[in-house]
C-alpha cells in the first residue's frame, strides 16, 4: 500500500476582531473547524478554498495570501492531513444557500472564544492557523503553481 496524505484547504477569515468558523456534526459530536475541505482531482488549491468556503458558509471568499502549510497526523486515526490555509476577504453572502451536509452553520468567535472552545476543535490546526494569521504570517499566492 502506498501512503498518501489527505490534501485539504482552509479559509482563515478575520472580521471585526472575530474569526469565521463552522460548527459541524462529527462522530464525536458538534465540533468547530475553519471552512475547510479536501482538494478535488484536477482542482487548483485556490479554487478549492473558494469552493469550500461557499459550500460551508454561503460566503464568497477571495483568498489574498497563504497563511501556512501544515502537516498533521490524526492521533487516533491512520490519517495524515496536509493543510493549505488561506487568508482573505469575504465578498458577499448568499442568503438561503444550503450548506454542506453536516454543517450546522457559520459562527463568528473572538480569539478568546476560539481558545476557550479547543476541546470542540476538529484539529489543533484551527487555533494554530488563527495564531499564525494574527502573528502576521502571509505568503504570496504566486508561491502556489497549478500546472496543467
Amino acid at each position: 500500500m502506498i501512503w498518501k496524505p489527505n490534501v485539504t484547504v482552509a479559509a482563515v477569515v478575520e472580521r471585526d476582531g472575530k474569526f469565521l468558523l463552522v460548527e459541524e456534526e462529527t462522530e464525536a459530536g458538534l465540533a468547530f473547524n475553519q471552512p475547510a475541505g479536501h482538494l478535488e482531482e484536477g482542482e487548483a488549491l485556490i479554487d478549492a478554498v473558494v469552493r469550500e468556503a461557499l459550500e460551508e458558509t454561503a460566503y464568497h471568499f477571495k483568498p489574498t495570501h497563504l497563511v501556512g502549510i501544515y502537516n498533521w497526523k490524526h492521533p487516533s486515526k491512520d490519517v495524515t492531513y496536509l493543510r493549505f490555509a488561506f487568508a482573505g476577504e469575504l465578498r458577499g453572502y448568499v442568503a438561503g444557500r444550503p450548506l454542506d451536509d453536516g454543517i450546522v452553520g457559520a459562527r463568528w468567535l473572538t480569539l478568546d472564544e476560539v481558545k476557550a472552545t479547543q476541546e470542540r476543535h476538529r484539529s489543533p490546526l484551527i487555533l494554530r492557523c488563527i495564531e499564525d494569521l494574527v502573528a502576521g504570517k502571509r505568503y504570496p499566492l504566486d508561491l502556489l503553481v497549478h500546472y496543467t
